[in-house]
């Protein structure tokens, strides 16, 4: 290992204004470089589990994982210590990437070097730091010593990120002086993608400004977790986020849910009980299906809305509530406007500020990471070694149009999981999941056309599911090269893909003559 070269690569990405993202990766793709190693981790500690922030050596969707402390005996070593944990190849401990190493997918490491070290930020626990070699006897003494050093720098690239987004807290807070310092950071999104980043930005934005905000968007894309989001991340961060389904409210009961009622306003109200409006009194209310709702509902609603005061059923005097609406559909609201079937004076009142969540099948990569973390969650629930999916696999649910979105994908993980098992797979072996297993060739998404999408009806009905993979993926790079001039480069960006991995692709579905 080069020492100077190294110190000076991590020091120069630590002074450099970089995205917080970008400069850790940069810093663990800098380490395995230095330290010759398969792979290294770096892993935030997130209510007694280990979270993923960068990765190099191991499989995307290894950042969609959870890693729970108390599972993992290698990473709880780690954690305990303030020195470098150095494990020997015979070491008993069980290896939490086991089959997640890129070298070797689905591979398990019973010889190699691991080591690791806590990292602390002011004075508490933050995380740590992994690095996994393939050959045993990788890592020596000095290799110890200098992790430790390292893991100093690592700990000041995270209090930089700190610093920076105070700043940027601070400089909003100038024209806002009702904002809280900096809001939390969500962990419930997951992915990478630059429309799902682009959004998570214009969120944290719209979120201080107190605007009601209408989330549009297919059903299983997770809206509340959005709108969670952008209650986490507001001046009302403090006080209670409310949900309402109005799916499922009865219009015989929904005033009484939303504005409350008085001892015997009607049969059955034995007691005087608030609605949801007032028990989210100076927070959020999140109107979960909010175009079911009738329209004698969406004219009490409208009033609300309009006077910021309710009426419980069987009372006179009307109560003042200081309430942030956040609206949520899967329905076209516009064209039920057109319809009849929604109030245009309630529309344009709930959507001051709307905003469309993307469909999973525009999500990119993302799929991979999320996939990893119900793999993660089956892996646990399961009681299995290690869950992970195969290169074909992965082929198969980026080339899935996914008309149910995160939802389809969460029981898609599930049962192929389950699969696995029935069919034979031992909990104690690393399960690979294969795409006969994932069972994806039923209907194409919402918004895309049957000949664009495998399974679609314009596939010839005995083509393989791999055939109609890689039928998609070729007409996919095409589509890429075409809009950018050829470029290979480009389209990979546009692709979402490392520039070397699209080559190999390419070549490997006859779209390049081969080496």
């Amino acid at each position: 290992m080069n020492i100077t070269m190294l110190d000076e690569t991590l020091l120069a990405d630590l002074v450099a204004d970089l995205p917080r993202a970008v400069r850790l990766q940069r810093l663990v793709r800098t380490l395995r470089e230095g330290f010759r190693c398969g792979a290294v981790c770096l892993l935030r500690l997130e209510e007694g589990a280990l979270v993923p922030l960068a990765v190099d050596g191991l499989v995307r969707e290894a950042l969609g994982r959870r890693f729970e402390v108390a599972q993992h005996p290698r990473l709880a070593t780690i954690l305990a210590s303030r020195r470098t944990t150095l494990f020997p190849p015979d070491a008993s401990l069980p290896d939490p990437y086991d089959g997640l190493v890129e070298q070797r997918p689905g591979q398990p490491l019973h010889v190699h070097d691991c080591m690791g070290i806590s990292l602390h930020v002011e004075g508490e626990p933050w995380g740590v730091l992994t690095l996994d070699a393939l050959e045993a006897g990788t890592f020596d003494a000095a290799d110890r010593t200098a992790l430790e050093r390292y893991a100093l720098l690592i700990e000041a690239a995270v209090r930089v990120s700190r610093l920076e987004r105070d700043l940027r807290a601070l400089r909003m807070a100038h024209q806002d002086s009702g904002l809280p310092l900096a809001a939390p950071e969500a962990r419930d999104i997951l992915g990478h993608s630059a429309v799902l980043l682009r959004l998570l930005r214009e969120l944290d934005v719209v979120a201080r400004a107190d605007l009601p905000v209408l989330l549009s968007g297919e059903t299983g894309v997770g809206k509340e977790l959005f709108a969670r989001r952008l209650h986490r991340c507001s001046a009302r961060h403090a006080a209670p986020l409310v949900q309402v389904n109005c799916a499922a409210l009865p219009e015989s009961l929904a005033e009484s849910e939303l504005f409350g009622h008085v001892k015997g306003a009607f049969s059955g109200a034995t007691a005087e009980r608030a609605g949801r409006f007032e028990a989210a009194d100076g927070g959020t209310l999140l109107l979960d299906e909010v175009g079911e709702l009738s329209l004698p509902v969406q004219a009490k609603l409208l009033r609300a809305l309009q006077e910021g005061e309710v009426q419980r059923l069987g009372e006179d005097v009307p109560r003042r509530v200081d309430v942030r609406i956040i609206a949520a559909t899967n329905r076209r609201l516009a064209e039920a406007v057109r319809d009849g079937s929604f109030r245009a004076d309630l529309y344009h009142r709930l959507s001051v500020y709307p905003v469309v969540i993307p469909p999973l099948r525009e999500r990119g990569s993302d799929v991979l990471v999320l996939a990893g973390h119900f793999l993660e969650i089956n892996r646990t629930r399961l009681g299995v070694r290690s869950l992970r999916l195969s290169s074909e696999a992965e082929e198969t649910l980026l080339a899935y149009a996914w008309p149910g979105n995160v939802r389809e994908l969460e029981h898609v993980i599930s049962r192929a999981a389950i699969k696995a098992l029935s069919r034979g797979a031992r909990r104690d072996d690393i399960i690979t999941l294969v795409p006969e297993w994932l069972d994806l060739s039923g209907p194409v998404g919402e918004g895309a056309s049957a000949s664009e999408v495998p399974g679609g009806v314009g596939e010839a009905a005995s083509s393989s599911l791999r055939e109609r993979v890689e039928k998609a993926q070729r007409r996919a790079i095409r589509e890429a090269l075409d809009a950018c001039d050829g470029r290979w480069a480009a389209a990979a960006r546009r692709l979402e893909l490392d520039p070397s991995n699209l080559h190999k692709l390419a070549r490997r579905l006859g779209l390049k003559p081969g080496r």
